[in-house]
C-alpha cells in the first residue's frame, strides 16, 4: 500500500489543481484518514476581496453532498475583523505570489486511504486506478535540482531586535499580552521541483497536518503540525500550539528538554493565553456553557521540536454556518497573539512583509458537513509563474520573552526548510 500511495501522489502532482493531505501516521481521537488526495475541478470559488465568507457559504450551500477543499490566506483578517484601516502596507510582496487570497474547489476525483484500504471516488474508479498504475514516474524530474536560487532574509537580525523591543514596550505599557512576530525568508528568480520538495520535506519533517496544494502554478508545500479547527458531528475542536523546545541529541538530553519545556513559565503562559483566546473564539459559535479545555499545554514531540499543544472543544450552536464558525475563529489565535485585534494591529506595523498564505489555513469540508483545517506553518510557498519562493517563521513574544532566545526559536522552526533548500 505504501508504494501505491507514493505512485498516487506522484500521479496527482501531474494535474493543474490538486491537494494531498498527509497525516504521516499520526493519529488522535479526531483523525479521519491516513491520507486524502483530491484533484481536478468540477466547480471552484475564489475571493474577490469583498464579502468572502458570505460568498463562500453560498458556494458550500450550492454544493452540499460534495467534498470541498481549499485554503484561506491570513490577510482575510482585514475583511473578517473589519481592519480595512490596517490594509497591509506590503501589497507588493503579496503580488509576487499572485494567487487568490481564498480558493476552494469541488474535486473530480478523491482517493482516501485508511489503514490498508483505499476508497476511490470518480466518474470511473477502475479507470482512475489503472491511470495511477500506468503512470510513469519521470526520472528526469529527479535529475533536476530540487531548488535553484539565493535565500534572503526580509528582516535582518538587527531589524528583528528593533521589532522585538517595540512589541515588548507595548506589553510593558499594558497595550497587549502577547504578539506573534513573524519574518520571511525568500528567493526571487527561484526554481523549485515541487514534488521533490514535498517528498523531501515530508521525510525531514513528517507532521500530522502536512499538505501539498497546487492551483495553476501556485504551490503550498506544508509540514504543519497544527490543527486550526475541525468539526466532528456537532463538536468543534481547536488545538493551538504555543511553546517550543529543540529535540535532544540523545535520549537523556531529549527527556531533559521535555522537562525544561514543561516547567518553563514563559512557554506555559504563552499557551494558556492563547487557550483563553481560542475559548473566546469558539464561544461565538458554541452552545451555552459547552466550551471545554480537554488538554492543557500537553507535550507533543515532532522530528525537530517538542511543543505544547492544548485541545479546546465545544458543541456547535444550531444555525451557525460553516463559514461563520471559521470566520469567528480566524485567523488562528496561535498566529496572532492576545488580545487578537490589538495583536494583529501591532504585528502589521512591526513585520516587514505580508504573510500571504502563512498563518492561514488549508482544509476540507466533507459531504456530511464535517471539516478539518490546519495552520499553514513550516511551509514553502512557491509561484512557478513568478519564480518567487518564500517561507515564514514566527514566535510569540510575552513579558517573559528574551530577544535572542526568541530569534533562535524562529531559526529552529525554519530548520527543516532551510536544510532542504540549502542541500539542493
Amino acid at each position: 500500500m505504501q508504494e501505491f500511495m507514493k505512485e498516487a501522489q506522484y500521479w496527482a502532482s501531474s494535474f493543474s489543481t490538486f491537494c494531498i493531505y498527509n497525516s504521516n501516521g499520526f493519529e488522535d481521537p479526531y483523525s479521519a484518514f491516513s491520507m486524502m488526495i483530491v484533484l481536478g475541478v468540477k466547480a471552484s470559488f475564489k475571493s474577490d476581496g469583498a464579502n468572502t465568507y458570505e460568498k463562500l457559504q453560498k458556494f458550500i450551500d450550492q454544493n452540499q453532498g460534495e467534498y470541498i477543499t481549499g485554503y484561506i490566506g491570513y490577510d482575510l483578517k482585514n475583511e473578517s475583523e473589519k481592519l480595512s484601516d490596517l490594509e497591509s502596507t506590503h501589497i507588493t510582496d503579496t503580488k509576487k505570489h499572485d494567487a487568490p487570497n481564498t480558493f476552494f474547489f469541488i474535486p473530480e476525483t478523491l482517493l482516501i486511504f485508511r489503514d490498508e484500504n483505499v476508497e476511490i471516488t470518480s466518474n470511473d474508479p477502475k479507470a482512475t486506478l489503472n491511470s495511477i498504475l500506468e503512470h510513469k514516474n519521470l526520472e528526469e524530474d529527479y535529475l533536476k535540482p530540487l531548488f535553484q536560487g539565493d535565500i534572503k532574509e526580509r528582516m535582518s537580525r538587527e531589524e528583528y531586535g528593533i521589532a522585538f523591543q517595540k512589541i515588548k514596550k507595548h506589553i510593558m505599557q499594558g497595550d497587549i499580552y502577547e504578539v506573534n512576530l513573524c519574518q520571511e525568508f525568500y528567493s526571487e528568480n527561484a526554481s523549485l521541483s515541487p514534488f521533490q520538495a514535498y517528498e523531501q520535506l515530508n521525510l525531514l519533517s513528517p507532521n500530522p497536518f502536512s499538505c501539498f496544494f497546487k492551483n495553476d502554478g501556485h504551490f503550498i508545500i506544508s509540514a504543519s503540525p497544527e490543527r486550526f479547527l475541525a468539526k466532528r458531528g456537532t463538536k468543534l475542536i481547536s488545538q493551538p500550539i504555543k511553546g517550543t523546545f529543540a529535540r535532544g541529541k540523545t535520549f537523556q538530553e531529549d527527556e531533559i528538554n521535555k522537562l525544561k519545556l514543561k516547567n518553563n513559565p514563559k512557554d506555559r503562559n504563552e499557551n494558556i493565553m492563547i487557550v483563553d483566546l481560542v475559548r473566546n473564539d469558539l464561544a461565538k459559535s458554541a452552545k451555552r456553557a459547552s466550551v471545554k479545555v480537554e488538554e492543557l499545554a500537553k507535550i507533543y514531540s515532532f522530528p525537530q521540536v517538542h511543543q505544547l499543544i492544548s485541545t479546546i472543544t465545544c458543541q456547535q450552536e444550531e444555525g451557525v454556518t460553516i463559514s461563520k464558525v471559521i470566520e469567528n475563529a480566524f485567523p488562528p489565535g496561535s498566529m496572532t497573539g492576545a488580545p487578537k485585534i490589538s495583536a494583529m494591529r501591532i504585528s502589521d506595523k512591526t513585520e516587514k512583509s505580508a504573510r500571504g498564505m502563512y498563518s492561514g489555513s488549508i482544509g476540507y469540508i466533507t459531504p456530511n458537513q464535517d471539516f478539518d483545517f490546519n495552520v499553514v506553518i513550516r511551509s514553502i510557498i512557491y509561484s512557478e509563474c513568478n519564480n518567487y519562493l518564500s517561507y515564514h517563521v514566527g514566535g510569540a513574544i510575552t513579558a517573559l520573552s528574551v530577544e535572542e532566545e526568541e530569534y533562535q526559536e524562529c531559526i529552529l522552526k525554519a530548520k527543516a526548510i532551510t536544510t532542504l533548500l540549502k542541500k539542493s
